[in-house]
């Protein structure tokens, strides 16, 4: 029987409302999204020229999803 690839996390985090935050400057390709020495990815937020880290995940795109909601409040509704 025929199974469906599993929902990339792209997809996932689209289906959540939340809006990633691309960048062309970014080696990840996520603003404020970068490769940790671990391997894995790392967020980060500034906030009031403060650096505040979101935490280590497994992929760029999980990374990029952290830093969209913890964006989120400080951004004004798109219209």
């Amino acid at each position: 029987e025929y199974q469906a690839p599993a929902t990339p996390a792209v997809a996932t985090e689209a289906e959540a409302g939340l809006r990633l935050h691309v960048s062309s400057s970014s080696n990840t390709g996520y603003k404020c999204v970068s490769k940790h020495a671990s391997g894995r990815f790392q967020a980060v937020h500034y906030v009031g020229g403060r650096r505040f880290s979101l935490g280590l995940f497994d992929s760029a795109v999980e990374a990029a999803a952290a830093y969209a909601r913890a964006v989120g409040e400080d951004q004004p509704p798109i219209v």
